[in-house]
């Protein structure tokens, strides 16, 4: 159930692309999960919110305005290992660069790991922990998927 935040200057990528890119960045978190099959509760509740922002509002201390993204993916606690963890940077960033249609991207794109903290994750009215998170992928996981 990771929730994920695309914040870029609004003219790298075509309007048409927004879907795209959050369509494909929940999918890429979900397998670095490890969810080789999303049912129904991983795919409503895993989230892309793409933040344009105007051009000129983005700067580094090299220049401004500046062409750089910042994909911010916050997780449930403990949902990626090490192995997981590099296989959403390297997913993310070529996704970004891919349909943005510019390979410099790769070098310009920072992707932000987060862990909510124990508890720090709400829910239908619950603030989740490790407990919570366990209970709730154990039924997920006995729900049928939407392939059956």
């Amino acid at each position: 159930m990771p929730m994920i935040d695309v914040y870029l200057p609004a003219h790298l990528l075509p309007e048409s692309a927004d879907a795209q890119l959050g369509t494909e960045l929940t999918h890429a978190v979900l397998r670095a999960e490890g969810v080789t099959t999303p049912g129904p509760f991983h795919l409503e509740n895993t989230a892309a919110f793409i933040h344009r922002l105007p051009s000129g509002s983005v700067a580094t201390a090299a220049s401004a305005p500046a062409n750089v993204v910042r994909v911010q993916i916050i997780t449930p606690p403990g949902s990626l290992n090490r192995a997981g963890q590099r296989q959403i940077t390297r997913e993310a960033t070529d996704i970004v660069a891919r349909i943005a249609g510019d390979e410099t991207l790769v070098a310009r794109t920072w992707v932000i790991l987060q862990e909510a903290a124990e508890g720090g994750w709400g829910l239908s009215g619950t603030a989740f922990g490790r407990e919570e998170f366990t209970a709730l992928a154990a039924r997920a996981a006995a729900a049928p998927t939407t392939a059956e």
